[in-house]
């Protein structure tokens, strides 16, 4: 009697593999940089990167796998940014630890984001197709708006907040530090982020996404977006589910906001525009819906590229435009396709058929 070998689901193996991705990429850049092979520009881009990559994650969870269009999604980043730094400066006598308060901050970023995403699912998630991403879009608008005219500081009797005011209205004592200062942001950032700090957090948010998505839960919210009528009919709550996978979204993409606003010394709200939601869109659009490891690979690599094409000056975004239409043109040929549905076991849809 011959032994069988364990055979890996198709799920497994494209987890397995999207795991990996990200290990192999981090050990080789690590190398890297210990033998100086990577230029000092290059790995000071390492944490956006990271922080882009997580954002593209989030965002295919709602546009992929929920299949409602979000426009907003850079919103939750900049609440995310926003209340971690003034979490992570408020804590700077208690908690010593930078990696520490970094998580902290983090966790509190995305708890924050989490609330915001509550408050605004309500009422856009009863909407569906143009109509939610109009007003998502225009929510975004809103948390930045809310953002350039928020003041707040801290000083021995806690943290103090005004809007629409100035710095003056705090009433801080003599100790205190201004640190949202309206329409200026955030100056004198502590940098906690680092490019391990980022590694780890898009290994959580892959294990928190990958494990939502083959979930009972993730099922469930894939059916409301195949079929909304047939998934109410066998008793699926689907404002339940919707609401689910919008608030982790929002929730990761606050982390996210943490993560990148700690890499500098400096952060406005205007930073976390719609050309920021447009931006993350493309990285799930290029790496495909539901594809995880292909929004991981998009983000990075468009990231990076505005910086390779520096050197073609005035024509570098013409460039970066045509690269992109190309890439896009690339992915969606059939035979790239049926290369990688190979690749992973994928058997073919009836449309690639009729294409073929």
């Amino acid at each position: 009697m011959k032994n069988k070998g364990i055979r890996l689901t198709r799920t497994t193996r494209t987890s397995a593999f999207t795991y990996g991705l990200v290990i192999v990429a981090y050990i080789i850049l690590r190398i890297l940089i210990g033998f100086g092979g990577i230029s000092s520009s290059l790995q000071g881009m390492l944490v956006p990167i990271c922080a882009y990559v997580v954002m593209a994650i989030s965002l295919n969870l709602t546009v992929g796998i929920l299949g409602e269009l979000s426009l907003g999604h850079a919103g939750f980043m900049s609440v995310g940014a926003f209340t971690g730094v003034t979490a992570a400066i408020a804590m700077t006598n208690g908690v010593p630890s930078a990696g520490l308060r970094l998580a902290l901050a983090m966790l509190i970023a995305a708890a924050c984001a989490a609330v915001a995403g509550v408050i605004i699912g309500i009422p856009v998630l009863r909407l569906k197709g143009d109509y939610l991403a109009i007003v998502t879009l225009a929510f975004g608008e809103i948390i930045k708006s809310i953002l350039n005219n928020m003041y707040v500081g801290v000083d021995g009797a806690g943290l103090h907040f005004s809007m629409l005011t100035s710095s003056d209205a705090l009433g801080l004592a003599a100790d205190g530090k201004v640190i949202i200062n309206g329409p200026m942001g955030i100056s004198t950032i502590p940098e906690l982020s680092s490019f391990t700090a980022g590694f780890i957090l898009i290994l959580v948010t892959l294990f928190i996404v990958l494990n939502l998505i083959h979930s009972r839960a993730g099922r469930a919210i894939m059916a409301q977006r195949d079929n909304r009528i047939a998934a109410e009919s066998v008793g699926i709550n689907v404002t339940k589910y919707k609401m689910m996978a919008f608030v982790v979204s929002a929730a990761l993409a606050g982390a996210a906001g943490a993560l990148f606003a700690m890499n500098f010394s400096t952060i406005v709200a205007n930073k976390f525009d719609f050309n920021t939601s447009i931006l993350i869109l493309v990285f799930v659009v290029l790496g495909g819906l539901g594809n995880m490891w292909g929004s991981i690979i998009a983000a990075a690599a468009l990231t990076i590229l505005p910086e390779l094409l520096r050197k073609f000056s005035d024509y570098r975004m013409l460039v970066y435009a045509i690269v992109l239409i190309l890439v896009m043109l690339a992915t969606n040929n059939p035979t790239i396709k049926q290369f990688f549905r190979k690749l992973f076991g994928k058997k073919k849809t009836e449309e690639d058929v009729s294409h073929e």
